[in-house]
């Protein structure tokens, strides 16, 4: 009796204990919830300076993401991420290597300390003076970044052309209302910084 009054306690406190857990799970951020849909909420502002098109298995790439403009420079492309098919270090170590060899040594070591991620960036001007950044990447298991060998290339200061030609043309179309509510929006809020 004793062992049936202990075993039917633990499972009491068992699904006590689940049912808390599960409504204490943050599922909102932000005043967005995760499940709702986008279109209920019409104060966002749709700024897609650049639009993006996925490839998928190509010449020994895996996937890649091909953004282009759609204000400053609309069509055309403005930043290129792939991810290779091979993940391994080895293979990371054998394209350093070769980018090494036709580039030169990079600019910058963005990686981290810990051996995780891997990361080297050149930099570069084209002939027609825009900047180029070129990444090479390789992920052991930062969920923040894809995992695997990665390379992208981009014009950040097209990016950031594209990214203020979209601003100023949102800004000039708003109304003093909606001027002011952008203005009430910024201010700092714990109910939305917090996950609830």
């Amino acid at each position: 009796m004793k062992y049936f009054t202990a075993t039917t306690l633990i499972i009491i406190a068992l699904l006590s204990f689940t049912s808390v857990a599960a409504h204490d799970t943050p599922t909102e951020i932000g005043g967005f919830k995760l499940g709702e849909f986008i279109t209920d909420y019409p104060q966002i502002e749709y700024s897609d300076y650049l639009k993006e098109v996925v490839i998928n298995d190509w010449h020994g790439f895996r996937k890649g993401i091909i953004s282009y403009g759609t204000c400053a420079y609309p069509g055309r492309i403005v930043k290129i991420r792939m991810k290779y098919q091979n993940s391994s270090k080895d293979f990371y170590d054998e394209l350093l290597k070769k980018l090494r060899s036709r580039y030169g040594k990079p600019d910058e070591w963005k990686g981290d300390s810990f051996g995780v991620l891997y990361v080297w960036k050149w930099r570069f001007v084209d002939k027609d003076n825009r900047r180029v950044n070129l990444i090479l990447q390789h992920n052991l298991g930062d969920d923040n970044e894809n995992i695997g060998n990665m390379v992208k290339l981009s014009f950040p200061e097209i990016e950031e052309e594209e990214r203020f030609c979209v601003i100023d043309f949102f800004e000039k179309n708003k109304t003093a209302e909606e001027k002011e509510v952008i203005k009430q929006r910024m201010k700092p809020d714990w109910d939305y910084m917090l996950p609830r």
